[in-house]
């Protein structure tokens, strides 16, 4: 401990009474571990040390009561000194009473298991007079350094606060966006309590729309992203600014049937569009790490996208959906061997019937006679609007499908390869698919802010938006869908599975999705399996809202 700093272990207490510069009272409650009695000086010489070898349950106890007593005492120094990241722990140790304005607090260490040590937080954030309480939990875990060999904390954003991630930062203070009420397209407020998926959302719609709704900002504690253009999130609210209304396109009984149907699945996403008119009806997500995938994600799409390329083949006169069209078990492109799930094939049926069972080599059988590995890149963009640079209101990415050769061009007709989509995207296809015409998707209507929307080049061909109707109603009814759809209502309804294999994974993404009357979702399940598998029941409930 520095100079600054005056400790004593009594009864198996640590304080720290720190001046100057320091914390103000900071105190380290109770024992971290089994090696030392209460009067063993913090970081006691078994964990200074150099050794090799597995660290040792008494290591890690050491190592990490060391660790929590500087940090309480304030020493930013002598806690990165204690990890294995001395750099990044002294920015982000320094920061707490700096830049989080962290004024006191108790850290109480828990029982360890094995290297891992829990420990909980009460603090108080005080900021121009005023003060809120802060409670938390968190863990850290003792490693042993590698060119040290000293038992070392594994440093991690995470330990001095659960909810930061690599590159983020705490910080209190007045933030440069006031606060925003968000309110669906009726009227009804919508809160990140009610909606928890939509935390990143309405974070995002405050750091763009947040002055211009006529808001004052009051004092908080966030994480600030390391991302420029990702928005904070918000951890406490210390005093209320006053919230300027934002209106939104979504519709909250929608957004409540989104949130509960990707509760069920971790690692899911899924988004609703209306599309007569491009308005996203619902964005809801779960996910461990908080991103908003259903808008920003981006990931192969499985068969999902052989919705775009029965566009493209209906509009080369390559295939129709009544007449026969050939479903091998497996097709060749340039050396490589693409075949259908489970080795099925099909002979004389009509290529609806290969559309709704999602018969890949029906596709990729026809790549030669297309002649052109930039047509379905073309027909993407120019006709369902993707990778147009949309402007929803938020951050979003609007898909790509970037021109390939080879087996990777083969890969694409299927949804595999290069191709990189989001739930959003998905969603949109449908729409453009159901409607016939591209309508770039918003969460604020253009109005508002007078930002110019995407408009695709074209229509699709006349004829093909029923053909892909007919072939997804078959889908829905007959087809990979039949189960995942069954629950859904009325006549009017179509959809489409994909599934994606991704490098490494143990289990294919899973993708749907799906229409029924004026409501398109498509919902995506990393690791989900097959398509109606985890993401079809999502996008189901979804459209049954």
């Amino acid at each position: 401990m520095n100079g600054a700093a005056k400790g004593a272990i009594v009864g198996g207490v640590f304080l720290a009474m720190v001046g100057g510069a320091g914390y103000g009272v900071y105190s380290l409650v109770g024992d971290a571990g089994d090696g030392g009695g209460a009067g063993e000086p913090a970081g006691s010489a078994r964990s200074a040390q150099k050794t090799s070898g597995p660290v040792t349950d008494g290591e890690a106890a050491d190592a990490a009561r060391a660790f929590l007593a500087a940090w309480a005492s304030g020493d930013d120094r002598a806690a990165a000194d204690l990890t294995n990241n001395a750099q990044a722990a002294q920015a982000a140790v320094a920061d707490y009473k700096a830049k989080a304005y962290v004024s006191k607090a108790v850290i109480t260490p828990g029982t360890p298991n094995g290297t891992t040590v829990p420990f909980k937080v009460e603090a108080e954030i005080s900021y121009q007079g005023t003060a809120k309480p802060l409670v938390y939990d968190s863990q850290l875990t003792v490693v042993r350094g590698v060119s040290t060999g000293k038992a070392l904390v594994d440093w991690q954003p995470s330990v001095i606060h659960p909810q930061l991630q690599q590159g983020d930062r705490l910080r209190a203070g007045t933030p440069a966006s006031p606060p925003v009420k968000a309110v669906d397209r009726h009227g009804k407020e919508l809160t990140a309590e009610r909606y928890p998926s939509l935390g990143p959302v309405l974070e995002a719609l405050r750091k763009t729309y947040g002055e211009k709704a006529g808001g004052t900002p009051g004092v908080e504690l966030w994480v600030e992203p390391a991302a420029a253009d990702a928005p904070k999130r918000t951890l406490m609210t210390l005093a209320e600014g006053k919230a300027g209304q934002i209106e939104t396109v979504l519709d909250a009984d929608v957004q409540a049937a989104a949130e509960k149907a990707v509760a069920g699945h971790a690692e899911a996403s899924v988004v609703a569009v209306q599309p007569s008119t491009g308005n996203i009806l619902a964005v809801a997500n779960h996910r461990r790490d908080g991103f908003n995938a259903a808008m920003q994600g981006g990931r192969a799409p499985g068969s999902t996208m052989k919705i775009v390329t029965a566009a493209m083949l209906l509009e080369k006169g390559l295939v129709a959906a009544d007449r026969p069209a050939q479903c091998p078990a497996s097709a060749s492109w340039e050396g490589k061997v693409f075949r259908n799930q489970d080795g099925f094939s099909s002979q004389g049926q009509p290529f609806s019937h290969s559309f709704a069972k999602s018969c890949n080599t029906a596709f990729i059988s026809l790549i030669d006679d297309v002649k052109d590995n930039g047509a379905l890149p073309a027909v993407a963009k120019d006709a369902f609007g993707i990778g147009l640079d949309w402007k929803t209101g938020i951050p979003s990415q609007d898909g790509s499908v970037p021109v390939t050769s080879g087996p990777a061009a083969a890969a694409e007709y299927i949804g595999q390869g290069a191709i990189r989509m989001n739930p959003l995207n998905i969603a949109s296809i449908t729409a453009t698919a159901r409607s016939g015409v591209f309508r770039q998707p918003v969460l604020v209507k253009a109005s508002l802010d007078g930002r110019p929307l995407a408009t695709a080049a074209r229509s699709l061909a006349p004829g093909v938006s029923a053909q892909l109707v007919k072939m997804m109603r078959q889908t829905a009814t007959s087809g990979t869908a039949a189960s995942a759809m069954s629950s859904v209502g009325g006549s009017d309804k179509g959809a489409k599975t994909g599934s994606a294999e991704v490098d490494g994974a143990a289990s294919p993404d899973s993708w749907f999705t799906g229409f029924s009357g004026d409501i398109a979702a498509a919902a995506m399940v990393e690791g989900g399996g097959h398509g109606a598998d985890a993401a079809g029941p999502i996008v189901a409930q979804v459209l049954n809202s």
